[in-house]
């Protein structure tokens, strides 16, 4: 049996390579969040890459149930911060946690024109797959 896709290896080694050596722009598809039960019934969409001003709440970890505004995402690291999930040093200075995108779930969306079209044109794909089964199965 031949592979279906010659430009993807299943190898260990290659896909450990291609994940940390992944350019920004790639770096931000991997760094996708879910998306809440509102939020996925009105956009049609179940997970989008996150973004500085997402309101997210911690669904993984000892900072569970915890809620905030997205502070910065740290593409370098696959971390986002979220605000008032920190961690004091042993000097008073308190420091921000890195949490990664996959364990929180977007509460709500900063939304902009760009934005907008992107969760359009998923949701738009979406719709396309659904009435291309509907046909298959008449």
């Amino acid at each position: 049996m031949t592979k279906i896709n010659t430009s993807l290896s299943s190898s260990r080694r290659k896909s450990r390579k291609a994940h940390f050596s992944a350019p920004s722009s790639v770096r931000r598809v991997i760094m996708s969040a879910p998306l809440n039960k509102e939020l996925r019934e009105k956009h049609n969409v179940r997970s989008i890459p996150i973004r500085k001003d997402d309101e997210v709440v911690i669904t993984r970890g000892t900072n569970k149930g915890r809620e905030g505004k997205v502070t910065s995402v740290y593409r370098l690291k696959y971390v986002i911060h979220v605000e008032r999930v920190a961690r004091e040093k042993s000097n008073g200075q308190s420091v921000p946690l890195g949490i990664a995108p996959s364990k929180v779930m977007i509460t709500k969306l900063k939304l902009d024109k760009d934005r907008e079209n992107i969760l359009e044109r998923i949701s738009k794909g979406r719709e396309a797959k659904a009435k291309r089964k509907e046909k298959e199965s008449s």
